[in-house]
């Protein structure tokens, strides 16, 4: 720039350095720098420079005489603005005429506005569902259908978490980071467009937003769950849960880095899918739920939307979930999140029998190992142990079958014989198992001998003495089929069934084919 302003040509720069003519004179324009008219050479080299400052306010006034119907020339005249200078600017604001709501609206700058205005400005036009709740909750779900403003809910409450100072430390976490950016951040209902508010500055290099205030916000893919190990935040919102890859693990990853500040908190906004995960989430005692339909935003909505929808879905499930974001249960499910909250307790100090039971893998190696441990006392059951294992050897996993049965006391092992019964017992005789082997197999559907474990939840006679959440999100996944598949509603291990099939085999051994007590009469032969 110096050459070119002390009198070489555009030209002869162009072949010294190799830099093209085109990006000469933009460059030029960019700096506001302005090569002096003369005649000839001057005789003294020096800067022939002009370099022209003004405050941002003169470019503010000017974008509002040029929104209003000024053209360039007049606007920069009267401001004294280099046209290239001037165009630049209002490209890099995002100002042009079709944007002419948006682009008047800095006339009341955020930094006119406390946030304690912001909040209640933004209160005064929120639908219900949309307000944080009240109380001591670590998790708020927002579940709402399409178009209910969920995004604009999470940005909000985001965003007045920012204002508390340069210490905040935000996890933004999306199905992917495109759309974090495209949503959560540059959506019409995003960080960056929030009415009152001063916009984020985003650097795509870091993939993370600085705030007015100095807080800061990551980016996250839920498709790469393992990036959220190692950092710590005070808060996180996440967005369109059910749509994530695997939401039940990157949810628990996500969790462990919620360790600063006083009270960190989370806010997932989703459409719902009858998904295990979101059950789970939704049944957390520290979990407070909001809902709305897309009908309680229809005002910020196009008129046709909602009428054109209803018309082709409407009194459909399809509808209820989403338009209603209402969480359409699966027909014939037979369990609920709900149930095994309620089935929360403690061990007795002693059982009746306590047995093992285990699903050997079948299938190429790396295939789990289902290994469930359960007791009874009376006519009560308990799920005492998890111990389920992947890609463990024939002998690996009947050392930790071996293993949990010494450990609890068990009378009993209960292994599936489907997969060479001979096989079995060899393998855990071969791992020195300290009780017997009962060999099982499976003739019925597994929603068949599902059936009857899921009635004794239902009355009450099954405690869990832990929180197994894998466990319990594979009986949720069960399937109404017959068949008795699990689907791959973001269970963590990819949908198997090991550990809801040795939880069935255990406590059908305990209290569904329970061998008469002791004197009780008997049918020796018919």
């Amino acid at each position: 720039m110096a050459s070119y302003a002390a009198g070489e040509s555009a030209s002869a720069i162009s072949q010294r350095i190799g830099m093209s003519m085109s990006a000469i004179y933009k460059r030029a324009g960019e700096c506001g720098l302005q090569r002096r008219q003369t005649g000839a050479a001057p005789a003294v080299r020096g800067p022939i420079l002009k370099r022209i400052h003004r405050p941002r306010e003169s470019y503010e006034a000017a974008v509002k005489q040029w929104l209003a119907g000024d053209t360039d020339s007049v606007v920069c005249e009267l401001h004294g603005l280099n046209k290239g200078t001037f165009a630049l600017w209002r490209s890099r604001n995002n100002i042009s005429k079709t944007r002419f709501a948006r682009a008047v609206e800095p006339q009341e700058t955020p930094s006119d506005i406390t946030p304690e205005e912001a909040d209640a400005r933004w209160r005064t036009v929120a639908h219900a569902a949309q307000v944080p709740p009240e109380g001591a909750w670590r998790t708020w779900l927002f579940q709402g259908g399409r178009g209910a403003g969920k995004t604009r809910a999470g940005a909000e409450w985001i965003a007045a978490r920012a204002a508390e100072g340069a210490h905040v430390r935000i996890a933004l976490i999306g199905a992917t980071l495109r759309d974090v950016r495209e949503v959560m951040v540059d959506g019409p209902s995003g960080l960056a467009h929030l009415p009152h508010r001063a916009p984020p500055r985003f650097e795509a290099g870091r993939q993370r937003l600085v705030f007015a205030s100095g807080a800061v916000a990551y980016a996250f893919s839920a498709q790469e769950p393992e990036r959220l190990r190692g950092p710590q935040f005070d808060h996180a919102w996440a967005d369109e849960f059910c749509a994530w890859k695997d939401p039940a693990h990157t949810l628990r990853i996500l969790r462990m880095g919620l360790r600063r500040g006083s009270a960190p908190r989370l806010v997932v906004t989703t459409t719902p899918k009858t998904i295990a995960a979101l059950r789970q989430l939704r049944a957390e005692g520290s979990t407070v739920t909001t809902q709305a339909p897309t009908a309680a935003n229809a005002a910020h909505l196009a008129p046709a939307f909602l009428d054109g929808l209803e018309d082709l879905y409407g009194g459909t499930r399809f509808a209820a979930q989403e338009l209603g974001g209402v969480m359409v249960e699966n027909d014939g499910a037979l369990w609920r999140a709900k149930d095994f909250i309620a089935a929360r307790g403690a061990a007795p100090p002693a059982f009746d029998e306590v047995v093992v039971a285990v699903d050997p893998p079948a299938g190429e190696e790396g295939a789990a190992c289902g290994i469930v441990v359960a007791g009874r006392v009376g006519r009560q059951g308990f799920v005492l142990a998890d111990r389920t294992a992947r890609g463990l050897s024939p002998l690996g996993w009947a050392q930790r079958v071996a293993a949990a049965a010494a450990e609890f006391g068990a009378r009993r092992i209960i292994a599936e014989a489907n997969q060479g019964g001979a096989m079995v017992r060899t393998t855990l005789a071969s791992a020195e198992a300290p009780c017997a082997v009962h060999l099982v197999h499976a003739r019925d559907g597994k929603r068949v001998r599902a059936e009857p474990v899921a009635a004794l939840y239902e009355q009450g006679r099954i405690t869990h003495c832990a929180a197994f959440v894998a466990l319990e999100e594979e009986l949720m996944a069960l399937s109404a089929g017959d068949g008795g598949g699990l689907s791959n509603g973001g269970l963590s291990n990819g949908g198997l069934r090991d550990r809801a099939d040795a939880l069935v085999w255990a406590l059908t051994a305990l209290l569904v084919e329970r061998p008469p007590t002791h004197g009780a009469p008997r049918i020796v032969q018919l």
